[in-house]
């Protein structure tokens, strides 16, 4: 049980760190725990991404569309991890500092020389129709 607290503790470090990298726009802090070769899926197209770079070319139209005083702020988050494998589901905010834009993040996650590494990524919204 220790080791699951300590475990839980370190993903929600990584994320709050991932998610601040995200709101200055530090694509390197944003990359700096994902796995080469990650696997996400995304609200705006492309629908899939593969790998490090595609995951990394996605950041651009956000970007695009965000200022760095922006909001991306973990409203909710739940984090279930084991001694290699762990992962999290989250509610986010992003937008403008009164944006209630709220999208769903699940995070899978594995250790991988004694490291957290984010292997797959999912953002998503309700469906309006």
């Amino acid at each position: 049980m220790q080791q699951d607290l300590a475990a839980e503790s370190q993903i929600r470090t990584l994320i709050e760190a991932w998610a601040d990298a995200v709101r200055r726009q530090d694509l390197s802090a944003i990359l700096a725990h994902h796995d080469p070769d990650i696997v996400m899926f995304d609200v705006p197209p492309p629908f899939q991404s593969r790998g490090l770079d595609e995951y990394k070319a996605t950041w651009d139209l956000y970007f695009g569309c965000n200022k760095p005083s922006d909001a991306f702020d973990i409203d909710d988050i739940a984090i279930t991890a084991g001694n290699d494998v762990a992962f999290a589901v989250a509610v986010l905010r992003c937008g403008p500092p009164d944006s209630e834009f709220q999208f769903r993040l699940t995070i899978g996650l594995r250790k991988i020389d004694g490291d957290w590494r984010i292997t797959h990524e999912h953002h998503s919204v309700p469906a309006t129709e």
